[in-house]
């Protein structure tokens, strides 16, 4: 008989669904510890923005991967995955579960699935790309990416410019596309799996929060950005201009919100449009996590607005033998 993976859960869903709420719920009942699973969430000095959680928050509920990058640093999804896996397996031997809790679909895929080997960065190339989304628009990047890559170009929304530039770099540096590297590797490790790639050790039970009604969700990332501004967002992204040495070029800058704050400052947007801009830019986040979910298998759902989550998550639990 098989041995017997650990447990640990994932919980997913969009935007401003109540994500971390839930997660300090579950940490309060069973012996769990938090991982973030949130692409922004890494970056120091981006906390209201990011509606990272409070210092106090933390302090009593611990998150790892969250303030581990300079917002100057770029970090993969490669990273993510073996730094979560590095935390998983701190957790599980000390007899906890890890509970990764983030809306960030990408870094989910790649810690469930495991990565193709692809070909490092190259700063002159993500350069020139950039500078020339600069002046041409994403969307002419994303036409080039369906010429040469069409399976990647399916998959990649022409707003999301990390993974557009990334797959773009591939194919220049290395002549092949990314659906290529990935076919590639399939058949050389194909004792690995049916995607070619390292599995994840562990039995995963996966939760998603979302308000069943759409509208609801729109409502609160409206509501939720305008409480952002209160607090001091503006201010926020106003110091990390005063460093010098940030740019619209970074991941961190083009963060949901920060590029929209970042060209108010920059006079090209007043603060109502600013505004609108930065909900709808949250809504588009928003939309693209529903498509990764709707398509993510053995996914237990929950309503945000719903008052008995918590038990129903336990049951959920439970009956996937996570709990036993």
């Amino acid at each position: 008989m098989a041995e017997r993976l650990p447990p640990a859960i994932f919980l997913m869903g969009p935007t401003a669904a109540g994500k971390t709420d839930l997660a300090i719920e579950l940490t309060r009942v069973l012996p769990c510890e938090l991982i973030s699973v949130d692409s922004a969430l890494i970056y120091r000095g981006m906390d209201i923005g990011t509606a990272k959680p409070s210092k106090v928050l933390l302090a009593e509920f611990p998150h790892r991967l969250i303030d581990i990058r300079d917002p100057a640093e770029r970090y993969s999804a490669a990273e993510f995955r073996a730094d979560a896996l590095a935390a998983m397996a701190d957790i599980t031997a000390r007899g906890r579960i890890p509970l990764l809790v983030g809306g960030t679909m990408l870094y989910y895929k790649a810690l469930q699935e495991g990565l193709a080997d692809m070909p490092g960065a190259d700063p002159q190339v993500r350069a020139e790309l950039e500078a020339r989304a600069a002046v041409e628009g994403w969307e002419a990047l994303h036409r080039e990416l369906a010429a040469v890559d069409p399976e990647s170009a399916a998959r990649i929304h022409p707003n999301d410019p990390q993974r557009l530039t990334r797959a773009l770099e591939v194919f220049r540096v290395s002549g092949l596309t990314m659906t290529a590297h990935r076919q590639l590797q399939a058949g050389q490790n194909s004792g690995l799996g049916a995607s070619g790639r390292e599995q994840l050790p562990y039995t995963v039970a996966h939760l998603a929060i979302a308000p069943a009604q759409r509208q609801v969700l729109h409502a609160r990332i409206a509501e939720r950005f305008q409480l952002m501004l209160e607090q001091g967002f503006i201010e926020e992204v106003e110091a990390l201009r005063k460093r010098g040495d940030l740019h619209t070029g970074l991941p961190s800058i083009r963060a949901v919100g920060y590029r929209q704050v970042w060209d108010y400052l920059d006079g090209n947007l007043d603060r109502a449009e600013m505004a609108e801009r930065g909900i709808i830019a949250t809504r588009q986040l928003a939309k693209r996590q529903f498509t990764w979910l709707r398509s993510w298998s053995d996914l237990h759902w929950l309503d945000s607005l719903a008052c008995d989550n918590l038990p129903r998550a336990l049951k959920y639990l439970a009956s996937v033998s996570i709990l036993s």
